[in-house]
């Protein structure tokens, strides 16, 4: 494909999309971004890229309660001001930015919704089945084989919540995307090869 497209992929925590988009990149020899996002942020705006990261990790706290002091502390920011929603702003208008400059994959941040003007951005939520979920994450973390459970529950609970607030749209629904497919059916490498066949014909059909 020769004109600039862009895939999103949105997740639940477990169904290996993080590993499905960079097979994607590496399928398609382009960009893949997700915590990358977080180091061109802190470039651009000055804040350090820790403090930043320690942004990202408490999405969901700034949205559902104050952080202003906390904030304000480390910028001398507005008492109103809410470093989630700046940094939702920074890295909408840096997937913006990547989206007309190059072919790339974003992972998370609300990107099918940032660029949802864009006719060249195919949207893909991945789920998977509870069991290869849990098993996924006992392969990656220390974590109790029986908190696992507890949490992803609460990683889905708090994508959701990022998503729903900044997007008002639907996490996870039908409706929101332009593919939903179950990595547990396919396995890893034949989920990636299937979404990559998609775009191609969803980009086909943009051009046609």
């Amino acid at each position: 494909m020769t004109e600039k497209f862009v895939i999103t992929i949105a997740r639940q925590y477990g169904s290996g999309g993080l590993t499905i988009a960079k097979k994607l990149a590496q399928r398609f020899g382009i960009n893949f971004y997700d915590k990358e996002l977080i180091a061109i942020a802190a470039k651009k705006s000055g804040l350090g890229q820790k403090f930043l990261e320690e942004a990202d990790e408490r999405a969901s706290f700034g949205i559902f309660g104050s952080i202003t002091g906390w904030f304000s502390s480390f910028i001398n920011a507005p008492e109103n001001v809410s470093i989630d929603n700046e940094l939702f702003k920074i890295q909408s208008d840096i997937i913006k930015q990547l989206a007309r400059k190059e072919s790339c994959i974003f992972v998370g941040r609300c990107a099918d919704y940032v660029l949802r003007e864009n006719p060249r951005c195919v949207s893909v939520f991945i789920s998977a089945n509870i069991e290869d979920r849990i098993k996924t994450v006992l392969q990656r973390n220390n974590t109790a084989p029986e908190k696992i459970a507890e949490e992803i529950e609460r990683i889905d609970k708090q994508r959701a919540k990022y998503y729903n607030f900044y997007s008002g749209r639907a996490w996870g629904a039908a409706q929101t995307y332009q593919l939903c497919i179950n990595s547990s059916v396919l396995g890893i490498d034949e989920t990636a090869e299937y979404i990559a066949e998609f775009a191609k014909r969803q980009l086909t059909a943009v051009n046609s």
